[in-house]
């Protein structure tokens, strides 16, 4: 029979391989038996103070006890909204403010942190949840009354007016992720993942879940690794980690360093990477430093759970740009034109589109922004048929692949010419010295601004671009940084950036 709930994966792996470590890091490695059993003793904490079908929200610091508090919650019928302590604290309250939560669990690492909220709800220790006793024949009727369209989580993305967007997603949609990612992930038992990700983005999905599957290992990467590239890619082949799938850009950092000249990861085997363009220089070097390894290209929206796209690089690759390639199993992904008209013929652009089960419930208490991204399938009108405007634009090339252009806003108009800003960047990419880079627009000066990392001086930087990119392209202002800021999931921060040098 067909899984209607996440847990599923979760009672069967604890029941086959209950001391295998599952969810591990400098601190513990909870094992699959301890995690089913923090989970039930979490779940039935909450059932016994009557928390069903409503938002708890996870206040933890990152690593396997808040695994296991997504879990418990699951296992109560409520849903998970996972925050940490290095999200803003304005960020937070907003958040606050939109659910109204009556519960929150948190661990010693966050008391303070939520003593200083305005929350007047049942604040529960994590420590003292898992020493509950089980409950069994009500979670089991909280199982029976379980459809595979209940909400698991909600987790928060940047909303273009400045409030967060709660993206709520169902067991259906995540089962159907995690089961065609992993087939094309290639996951197996003895996978081990190194994450990178947040808890409070829909991207730790690759790992979360897949190791509940398949009885595999994630082990959670020090979020200040990430800075030491060095330390890095030691704990990478300590831990003997084979599968990673991280942000383009927290490849690109190891790589413009050269420390893959000095180390190379040892045991990696499948490398996946997406949510940004991953620059050609420095890409080749992770291809150089890892032969023998898979890289996959994966592209999609956290409204529709998680990546949609996937393309994996052949052997040799030595193109400029990565296709997003084509989509996962039981999803559709399209192009529109501005006429609402499909695009199929290469090179002609279009707003990427997607329909499937893989879509997600829309967003948490906002109708309106649902309304205005979930929308009605232009090319029919017989039935109801929801897909998910990406605001992305993308064309197909020669071999009928997608291939990512930019995203909508990132497209300007100057001077009578339509730019992309993702063909500066990648021209400043390309560049000998420039570690990364960031393309922004000036609307009311109509100035293009250019802010990059590296060792390479502005006025080499701006010569080096007259030579790739033509004139109404130029950067008018360009500023060097020591490092590029990034979001905490590890993208450029590039409203941060525009509130500094716009």
């Amino acid at each position: 029979m067909p899984r209607i709930n996440v847990l599923e994966y979760l009672d069967e792996i604890a029941a086959r391989l209950p001391d295998k470590p599952a969810f591990c890091d400098d601190h513990i490695q909870l094992c699959f038996g301890e995690a089913d059993r923090r989970s039930r003793a979490v779940g039935s904490a909450l059932a016994a103070r009557g928390f069903y079908g409503e938002p708890v929200v996870v206040f933890m610091e990152k690593g396997p006890a808040a695994a296991a508090a997504f879990f418990g919650t699951v296992r109560a019928g409520c849903f998970y909204v996972p925050l940490d302590e290095e999200m803003p604290r304005h960020r937070i309250e907003l958040i606050f403010e939109l659910l109204q939560p009556r519960a929150v669990i948190y661990d010693q690492s966050t008391q303070a942190a939520l003593a200083g909220l305005d929350f007047h709800g049942a604040a529960l220790d994590y420590d003292e949840l898992i020493q509950a006793e089980f409950d069994e024949p009500v979670l089991q009727k909280i199982r029976a009354r379980a459809i595979d369209t209940d909400p698991i989580y909600v987790v928060f993305t940047s909303g273009s007016t400045g409030k967060p967007k709660g993206v709520a997603a169902c067991h259906r949609s995540v089962i159907d992720y995690v089961e065609n990612l992993s087939q094309v992930l290639q996951i197996d038992e003895n996978t081990i993942f190194g994450n990178q990700a947040p808890l409070y983005v829909d991207a730790c999905l690759k790992e979360l879940y897949p190791t509940l599957m398949f009885g595999a290992t994630t082990w959670f990467v020090p979020k200040s690794y990430f800075s030491f590239p060095l330390k890095l890619i030691e704990f990478l082949n300590a831990k003997r980690v084979n599968t990673v799938c991280w942000v383009a850009s927290a490849f690109t950092m190891v790589a413009a360093l050269r420390i893959l000249d000095e180390l190379r990861p040892e045991h990696l085997r499948t490398i996946a990477f997406g949510s940004e363009v991953f620059p050609a220089k420095q890409l080749r070097a992770w291809l150089k430093a890892c032969p023998d390894a898979r890289f996959l290209n994966l592209y999609g929206p956290t409204e529709a759970t998680g990546m949609s796209c996937y393309y994996e690089l052949p052997g040799g690759f030595g193109g400029e740009k990565v296709p997003i390639g084509g989509p996962f199993r039981n999803t559709d992904v399209f192009l529109l034109d501005d006429g609402n008209r499909r695009v199929e013929a290469p090179g002609q652009p279009g707003e990427i589109c997607i329909r499937g089960t893989c879509l997600t419930l829309g967003y948490y208490a906002d109708p309106e922004r649902t309304a205005q991204s979930f929308t009605q399938n232009p090319l029919h009108g017989r039935y109801d048929e929801k897909i998910y405007r990406t605001g992305d634009l993308a064309q197909y090339n020669e071999s009928g692949e997608l291939m990512f252009l930019s995203r909508k806003d990132y497209q300007i108009k100057r001077a009578g010419y339509r730019i992309e800003l993702g063909e500066i960047e990648s021209a400043a990419h390309s560049v000998e010295g420039v570690h990364a880079a960031c393309c922004l627009f000036d609307d009311a000066k109509k100035k293009i601004v250019l802010c990059y990392a590296g060792t390479i001086a502005r006025p080499d930087l701006n010569e080096a671009l007259k030579a790739k990119l033509p004139q109404y392209m130029m950067p008018n202002v360009t500023h060097q940084l020591d490092v590029l800021p990034l979001t905490p999931n590890g993208k450029i921060d590039r409203n941060g950036l525009k509130e500094q040098y716009l």
